[in-house]
């Protein structure tokens, strides 16, 4: 249906490079209804305009709308300063260095309001890449700031308008996802640019245009001189964006270079068990995202980064360690690289230790241990890691098995069970114990003679 009034709207071929002159596009003419937006959106775009300035809510989520998604958040572009939109909404603060923004809470829900950019002259640095921009401007300088003719689309809810600067709304209808202006300056000026390109392609299920593809081979070097945490930001945008399963097949049909970022080499792993874990645990990843379940960055770190710690862990075992203490070694080995080499923040590497810490654990099945261990927080989690190693060839199936069952019995069955275990146990220990005795060896006919005598 989209297609149909577009081809009638629209002409059909690529964006310029320039920008274009402003379209407006109806009501009758687009999907697009204010009862589509939320009640803070709304509320914001309300009293921005009660106020005298512009406001419309820009980018994704008009993108979405034309799509038939539902949008997980809005945004909202206004002529207002952060001050001035600071100033109108109690409940707000302004964040970001290189481009201010404004976060107006209303509800439950934070809109993220910002100032249409200008096209002066910004601040970079001798790669090109741009360090400040808090330059502001028009709504035809701040659409050919944006990224993507996909995403600067500019909707009124008074009248029910998209503003269209950038044939983008054609763009949408051929799932085509073009770069704004020349795309190897674009990525001079923030080379991260190139992930959001792969991801968003990767999630909408869209072509990059042959002008946005282009350059991405010899401007892909340049993400190396991007902060680690940053990266470690726009990886986890990827993997949690519902579809990281193909956002990581278009990855690698680029040549990255090894000294970009660690976790991009562990998603490049693709065979042994490293590999199958990896894409395991971003399939159910995916799975529980799009069935809007909760997900945990933690968890999912913890099965990227479990080869690697693996390595540590059993380079300890064979030097004499037990299990807990070789495992805990191996941990803080690495933790100073996850952290700060990988950019991890303290709240998910500290849940990546604690699922790692339970591994051992889940071995003593006997007495009131398993009762302890299945009363912890972490439990269900660590529980989950447990069923990925088993699944693919990990750890034993039959140790995963007796978990699950422990989860589900009565509590007089998980005495039983704690029992039985350890009365195998212990007959196992038994058994070793009589293969280990020494015989009594009878001695020699001489020997006895002699002590006769």
């Amino acid at each position: 249906m989209l297609k149909k009034w577009l081809n009638k709207m629209l002409p059909s071929g690529r964006s310029s490079k320039k920008a274009e002159s402003k379209t407006v596009i109806p009501a009758e003419r687009h999907n697009i209804r204010a009862e589509m937006l939320s009640f803070a959106a709304e509320n914001v775009i309300r009293r921005l305009k009660g106020a005298g300035f512009q406001a419309y809510v820009v980018g994704g989520a008009v993108r979405d709308l034309l799509l038939g998604i539902e949008p997980k958040d809005f945004d909202v572009a206004t002529d207002a300063t952060p001050e001035q939109v600071h100033k109108l909404f109690r409940r707000s603060r302004i964040i970001g260095r290189r481009f201010q923004i404004v976060h107006v809470m209303n509800g439950a829900e934070t809109i993220e309001v910002t100032t249409f950019r200008g096209g002066a002259k910004v601040h970079q640095n001798a790669r090109g890449r741009i360090m400040k921009d808090n330059t502001y401007g028009s709504i035809e300088e701040d659409a050919m700031r944006r990224d993507f003719t996909c995403n600067a689309l500019y909707y009124d809810p008074e009248k029910e308008e998209i503003l269209d600067f950038h044939n983008g709304i054609a763009d949408v209808a051929a799932r085509r996802l073009v770069m704004i202006g020349d795309a190897a300056e674009r990525y001079r000026e923030d080379p991260v640019r190139i992930l959001r390109a792969i991801r968003l392609s990767g999630k909408l299920g869209f072509e990059l245009s042959e002008e946005t593809a282009a350059p991405i081979a010899e401007s892909i070097c340049r993400l190396k001189h991007e902060p680690v945490a940053r990266l470690f930001d726009e990886i986890m945008k990827l993997l949690f964006s519902g579809h990281a399963r193909e956002c990581l097949k278009r990855l690698n049909g680029f040549d990255i270079p090894d000294d970009i970022h660690p976790l991009l080499n562990a998603l490049r792993v693709s065979d042994g068990i490293a590999g199958k874990m990896t894409v395991l645990a971003l399939k159910n990843t995916d799975e529980r995202l799009r069935a809007d379940k909760s997900v945990s960055v933690g968890f999912v770190l913890a099965a990227l980064m479990w080869p690697e710690l693996e390595r540590h862990w059993k380079s300890n075992l064979q030097q004499g360690l037990k299990p807990a203490p070789a495992l805990s070694d191996a941990i803080n080995t690495m933790r100073e690289t996850v952290e700060r080499g990988w950019g991890v923040p303290q709240r998910f590497s500290a849940t990546m230790r604690e699922i790692w810490m339970f591994q051992p654990q889940f071995e003593n099945r006997k007495g009131a241990r398993p009762h302890k261990l299945f009363a912890q927080t972490r439990f269900r989690a660590a529980y989950d890691f447990l069923l990925l190693r088993a699944e693919t060839g990990n750890a034993d199936r039959a140790l995963a098995e007796w978990w699950t069952a422990f989860q589900t019995a009565s509590p007089e069955q998980r005495a039983d069970m704690t029992k039985n275990e350890a009365a195998a146990r212990h007959e196992k220990n038994e058994g070793q114990a009589k293969k280990r005795r020494r015989r009594r060896r009878k001695p020699k006919p001489e020997r006895a003679a002699a002590a006769g005598a």
